[in-house]
């Protein structure tokens, strides 16, 4: 990796650590406000939150403002007399914190897409994807080295997107683990367990630019990923699975295919040899004519 690349990466994943405090201290807000209303907290910490939570956020966030706007110094406890929303002090320094969390995200987000403007695969591919904004290509160009990645396949693997030995799709199981070489405090060679992808690049992939291609109506993967949902429960064999499983199985085909296309147009903007995948070498066969 080279080293603007992994300055790049620790920006990315600063980023997304804000992001990920910012959610945090808003389910906390949510869940401190509906315990008040006599509600049950309802999500987890880390999850996002549904339509009734950010509805909640929005309403404490501008009674915030409200209090706040045109205030020259941020109100003491003493003098602080509250409104209909936002009744005690701490509640008001809460929302405070997540405001300004808010604000920092979207600063360190912006600053990320000054600097993408560096990167050639950025500028010439990136940034030319419908669905995949700074933050995603972020992701992308500081977690993979596409000069390591030979094949294609090699970003299916990095990306924990290949099949495991037992047919499964790859993940954290027992099975799916690898023996791995290290050298532990003593100075010695052992073996341990180890994942074989990246579950942060994995994640982001397919929790986050899957459903983004599919909102944002991609004209190649959204509809790549319908036809291939289409094919699965068109198919007797795949009528047992449920339709969630059938959706996270196209979507993991849509991102395959958008990492073809991503090995061969980063390779080419590099100068790199390029490798057709085997069903486009070997059997003429390409995605684009197939979905």
């Amino acid at each position: 990796m080279q080293a603007n690349q992994h300055d790049l990466r620790v920006m990315v994943r600063g980023a997304y650590d804000l992001q990920k405090l910012r959610i945090q201290m808003g389910n906390r807000i949510v869940g401190n406000f509906k315990a008040k209303l006599g509600q049950a907290p309802g999500e987890s910490e880390d999850d996002a939150l549904d339509a009734e939570g950010k509805k909640i956020l929005n309403d404490l966030r501008a009674h915030y403002r409200k209090i706040t706007d045109g205030v020259k110094t941020y109100p003491r406890q003493k003098s602080f007399k509250g409104d209909e929303v936002i009744s005690s002090y701490t509640e008001l320094c809460l929302i405070g914190q997540y405001v300004d969390l808010e604000s920092d995200e979207t600063r360190h987000f912006t600053r990320l897409g000054n600097v993408l403007d560096d990167y050639a695969v950025y500028r010439e591919y990136l940034s030319e994807v419908r669905g995949i904004g700074p933050a995603m290509a972020g992701v992308i160009i500081s977690e993979i080295d596409i000069s390591k990645a030979q094949y294609s396949s090699s970003l299916w693997k990095y990306a924990g997107l290949d099949v495991a030995e037992n047919g499964q799709g790859r993940s954290r199981k027992a099975e799916h683990l690898v023996k791995v070489s290290y050298v532990n405090r003593d100075g010695e060679e052992a073996e341990r367990n180890s994942i074989t992808f990246n579950p942060f690049l994995k994640t982001k992939l397919i929790g986050v630019l899957a459903p983004s291609f599919i909102k944002l109506s991609n004209p190649i993967y959204a509809q790549i990923y319908r036809g291939y949902k289409h094919r699965l429960e068109s198919n007797p064999a795949h009528q047992e699975k449920s339709k969630g499983h059938r959706d996270n199985m196209a979507k993991r085909y849509m991102i395959k295919m958008f990492l073809i296309d991503l090995y061969k147009a980063w390779r080419t903007i590099e100068g790199l040899p390029v490798t057709p995948p085997y069903h486009e070498g070997k059997l003429g066969i390409f995605h684009r004519d197939a979905a």
